[in-house]
């Protein structure tokens, strides 16, 4: 792999332990990265052709992306590096970027094909919205945020983390200017928390309400579910985001008012994230992955290209992980996906 920067972190993870701090590669800062990049692996050349085959292999056998499998995408030297980056997002640092996917030389089925193939690699797809996307779009629509989902928009979007055991974006175009990528190790935040004020860290490991926006699963009714923001479970530590999901559910029957000192976390959890975040800047090509259980991410407001062509467009996958990380009862149910009544799973090459 002397091709690249790519490094798996020498820092081995330690069993956590509630409300003690946590030792592990996924407890991270900005200035750890300063002089070096070990979280980029750069493709070579023989690696673009592995894959470039895989995709032929598949079009030609007229497939259905969502249908492809590991099976169906052979990379026989690929493969290897692939593991080891599942290995390091899933339960080491939390997060790693693959650069030089030939997008200007691809046409957009084609990009897709490929990033499904190596999501394949990473974990299961599965269903982003009550629609049954397996292969989402971030793209500006024109929206107000106040009204649609943000990846929609060209806002600002406040750090969180999806409902999956890791997130996966391709990159296609970026803006004009901004969109910029943020990320925020959550284990570093519970540490500082922790360190600073153990009792507001004590508080965010209460079961929150959080809104499920309508989405609500077959053979349940209520139209909220509950999940701490730091959670514990068998040794591993899984954090969610403080997102407007929790404020929702505010008006909803059956949900008691924050406390003051809850409000109080979590507008600490909202203040740190940004001073604990990193920057990464997506060049077309490059599709990246992160552990929704130790990397929270964000994004800065952009302005976009005039041309339809060449408007910021990212795809993205939500994938499971079963065999890694054991989740708590209250956060199993991210590894199905959204599934309501009449879906039909589907992966649509644009938005």
């Amino acid at each position: 792999m002397s091709h690249n920067r790519w490094a798996r972190s020498p820092i081995a993870r330690q069993p956590a332990v509630p409300m003690e701090p946590i030792v592990g590669p996924a407890d991270w800062r900005p200035q750890d990265f300063a002089d070096a990049s070990p979280w980029v692996y750069t493709l070579s050349a023989e690696e673009i052709v592995e894959l470039e085959r895989a995709v032929d292999g598949i079009r030609a056998r007229g497939l259905d992306i969502k249908d492809a499998t590991t099976a169906d995408f052979v990379l026989p030297r690929f493969s290897v590096a692939l593991g080891e980056i599942r290995d390091e997002v899933a339960a080491g640092r939390g997060f790693a970027l693959i650069r030089g996917l030939p997008v200007a030389r691809l046409n957009r089925a084609q990009v897709a094909a490929a990033f499904w193939g190596v999501g394949a690699h990473m974990g299961r797809a599965v269903s982003q919205n009550a629609r049954g996307h397996l292969l989402g779009h971030v793209k500006d629509l024109g929206g107000d945020y106040g009204k649609q989902r943000g990846y929609f928009t060209s806002a600002h979007m406040a750090f969180h983390c999806d409902s999956c055991d890791i997130l996966a974006l391709a990159c296609l175009h970026s803006a004009r200017s901004g969109g910029e990528h943020m990320i925020c190790s959550s284990v570093a935040l519970y540490n500082e928390m922790l360190k600073r004020r153990p009792d507001l860290a004590k508080e965010l490991t209460w079961r929150f309400y959080r809104s499920r926006s309508g989405e609500i699963p077959l053979g349940e009714t209520e139209p909220w579910l509950r999940q701490g923001v730091f959670n514990f479970h068998e040794g591993w530590f899984a954090a969610r985001g403080v997102s407007a999901a929790i404020a929702k559910a505010a008006g909803l029957p059956g949900v008691p008012p924050l406390t003051e000192e809850q409000r109080e976390a979590l507008q600490m959890f909202r203040d740190l994230a940004p001073q604990l975040a990193m920057e990464i800047h997506f060049e077309p090509g490059d599709m990246f992955f992160l552990s929704s259980h130790t990397t929270l991410h964000s994004r800065t407001a952009f302005e976009d290209w005039p041309e339809p062509e060449r408007k910021r467009h990212l795809l993205r996958l939500w994938l499971a992980v079963d065999d890694v990380q054991p989740l708590p009862p209250d956060l199993e149910p991210m590894r199905k996906g959204i599934c309501v009544q009449g879906q039909t799973l589907s992966a649509p090459v644009d938005v």
